[in-house]
């Protein structure tokens, strides 16, 4: 039988997270990022936790996936939510319960920190994960996302 630990990420985890943001980003919308960009993007977060912080899965004591918390204060509810971002499992690790796991962990830690919600984006297309998400207890929001970059 397999073990799965669900931790927080260590400056050691660096290159790994951000070899899983440029495969994640290939495989969902086929971008390349560059990685020298994505190196320094995970270690901004790793150096200023008020940004955020990522977790790691191990499977059988070897990471198998990763996810980024970030955080969006609501004056409507007088509280943070917590972003879901960044999710990536390795192609090997699918199917065995690793985001279902880091998804608990999220959950946990949202509840004890007084997070108000939980929330994440997913491609439109993304039909697998949007089934994932609804079976968590997640709800599609009647929000469209837009954005401009600078």
């Amino acid at each position: 039988m397999s073990t799965l630990n669900v931790r927080p990420a260590q400056r050691g985890d660096i290159a790994i997270v951000a070899e899983w943001n440029a495969a994640m980003a290939w495989e969902t919308e086929q971008k390349r990022l560059d990685p020298q960009v994505l190196l320094r993007g995970v270690t901004a977060v790793m150096d200023e936790p008020r940004r955020g912080f990522y977790l790691v899965a191990e499977l059988d004591g070897r990471a198998a996936g990763c996810l980024m918390v970030t955080y969006e204060w609501s004056d409507w509810r007088n509280g943070d939510f917590w972003w879901i971002q960044s999710v990536y499992v390795a192609p090997e690790a699918r199917r065995s319960g690793v985001f279902r796991a880091m998804y608990r962990d999220v959950s946990q830690r949202a509840k004890q920190a007084g997070a108000v919600g939980l929330r994440l984006y997913v491609e439109t297309e993304n039909v697998r994960a949007q089934n994932t998400y609804r079976d968590l207890g997640m709800e599609q929001c009647h929000y469209f996302m837009y954005e401009q970059m600078l």
